[in-house]
């Protein structure tokens, strides 16, 4: 009963200092957002929270993984009712947006850290690929309920969520009010990303697909 207690009691700890750092991000800036100012919002000691977060990046990193896990649970209840990839697509991209809107004022900040290949918040490096597999997840369940060529099932996930970074990296950039530039791209761009993968079963088109594919396998070893 003490340990769950305890193991409460450090879940709390963990979320303050999770939701102080999220609230100074928001009020001053990422750059300008120490650990020690964190610690200080979350009226915890300095070690407690270097114990929870090792660095800034770890605290994005978390942030990060709530975002997916958050839009995974919304993609899953929207794709109940929806069979079209189009459809589906659309979906889990706006459950995506959705996740991520608490973090838009500082998006560009985060941007910023996870561009370094070191860096733990990079979403193609070694450091996130637990939470990246999670997230192509989400567009795996996307390919699953719908009609799509079987040479590209595999595949398309990965692919989906790609497409997916290059919309995080629009909506970061994006100052339209409520980011509706981004929900138009969304609604724009999941249909005609249906009809191309639609398009691929043709005799003329798959060659050109598999080319691609095989071109991808190789650069990612």
């Amino acid at each position: 009963m003490n340990d769950n207690r305890l193991e409460r009691k450090s879940d709390q700890t963990k979320a303050l200092v999770r939701q102080s750092a999220l609230g100074l991000f928001r009020s001053q800036g990422y750059a300008k957002t120490t650990m020690r100012a964190i610690a200080e919002e979350a009226g915890v000691s300095l070690g407690s929270t270097y114990y929870y977060f090792a660095s800034k990046d770890e605290l994005v990193l978390e942030l990060y993984r709530e975002s997916v896990t958050e839009q995974r649970a919304a993609a899953s209840a929207a794709l109940q009712d929806k069979s079209g990839l189009g459809e589906r697509l659309k979906a889990a991209l706006h459950a995506g947006v959705d996740a991520m809107t608490p973090y838009h004022a500082f998006g560009g900040a985060f941007v910023g850290s996870a561009l370094p290949p070191q860096s733990a918040v990079n979403p193609f490096g070694p450091a996130s690929a637990e939470v990246r597999e999670d997230a192509i997840g989400t567009f795996r369940q996307v390919v699953e309920g719908a009609k799509v060529p079987a040479f590209l099932r595999a595949q398309l996930p990965e692919l989906l969520w790609l497409g997916y970074m290059g919309v995080v990296l629009f909506w970061v950039y994006d100052h339209s009010e409520d980011q509706r530039r981004t929900r138009a791209l969304i609604d724009g761009a999941a249909p005609l990303i249906a009809k191309l993968v639609g398009l691929s079963r043709l005799p003329v088109v798959k060659p050109l697909i598999e080319e691609a594919l095989a071109l991808k396998a190789r650069v990612q070893g």
